[in-house]
């Protein structure tokens, strides 16, 4: 039986669409991210349509969060860096340990349209509930011969007029709180410091087990926040700080399967409302060769 030229024109694109690169692997993106792409390139379209820096407003994340700078402004600098290193779209895969809010994914959307694709180890605050397991997976997906960019962190809302810990969302009225899994957290632990908070021996139940999570994982934090001037500001940080110790402790578990490089960038983001740039601060952007040793610590060039 002859085929007709409609048919086989269209058989050719299908296998031209999911051939295997030249990283060994097939791609499951179609080819949108081309080879001869940049990551510079890709950055400018990136933000092309993100809105215009306020200054105004620009003061104010800068006064509640010192040592913030808009997600444009950190991915020209992390792109820049890793250009230099030899991170491409062809060769790297990002992996990111962000909330599971829409919000919090905005970061994590703009670095895919970088880099092309993402491996997602994080969960409920950003803490990497993936773990091991899921780190291993992660590394035996990135390119032959190529690298890793891991991004981790929590992540903090603050509104046009600087109440932190509330933020703006899109075709919502209510000005929501944010992050909602850190402060349901943030309340228990204070109740327990308070005295008031009734024993749960359920905190564990699988129906709701990254949440029991990650209550438990900021109750060594209480007498900080209970001091803290303000203590949605100062729950982002803490939250952080836990998470290090987890990021830490996966990293130096499987960096054995690093392949060419990882970088891994660690901090705050700043969700502002829908108008407005969104905020990171950078706490961690340190560099592992092959062999899984530290070479560079990258943080004072986002500074």
């Amino acid at each position: 039986m002859k085929l007709s030229a409609a048919i086989i024109a269209l058989s050719l694109a299908a296998t031209e669409a999911f051939q295997v690169g030249q990283v060994g692997r097939a791609s499951t993106r179609l080819n949108i991210v081309k080879d001869e792409e940049t990551a510079t390139a890709n950055l400018e379209k990136a933000f092309s349509d993100r809105p215009e820096e306020d200054p105004e407003f620009d003061k104010l994340v800068k006064a509640n969060f010192p040592g913030a700078i808009s997600n444009k402004e950190m991915a020209t600098r992390v792109v820049g860096l890793l250009e230099e290193k030899g991170f491409t779209p062809a060769n790297t895969l990002l992996a990111t340990s962000v909330c599971a809010d829409e919000l919090a994914r905005v970061l994590e959307d703009e670095f895919v349209d970088i880099y092309g694709t993402n491996f997602n180890l994080g969960g409920l605050s950003g803490f990497p509930f993936a773990g091991n397991t899921g780190w291993g997976a992660m590394s035996a997906h990135v390119p032959d011969d190529g690298y890793c960019l891991t991004i981790h962190g929590p992540h903090v809302g603050i509104t046009k007029d600087g109440v932190i810990g509330k933020v703006e969302r899109s075709g919502i009225a209510l000005v929501d709180n944010c992050c909602g899994s850190a402060i349901a957290a943030s309340n228990y632990l204070k109740g327990i410091t308070d005295g008031t908070a009734d024993i749960n021996p359920r905190i564990q139940q699988f129906s709701d087990f990254q949440q029991g999570a990650v209550s438990e994982l900021i109750l060594p934090f209480g007498q900080r926040l209970a001091r803290a001037e303000n203590r949605m500001r100062e729950l982002p940080y803490a939250l952080y700080d836990s998470q290090e110790v987890m990021v830490t402790d996966i990293v130096n578990t499987g960096k054995g399967s690093i392949k060419k490089g990882l970088a891994v960038l660690g901090g705050i983001q700043i969700n502002t409302s829908p108008d407005t740039l969104d905020y990171f601060h950078p706490l961690r952007f340190d560099y592992f060769d092959a062999d899984g040793n530290l070479v560079e610590n990258m943080l004072p060039y986002l500074r």
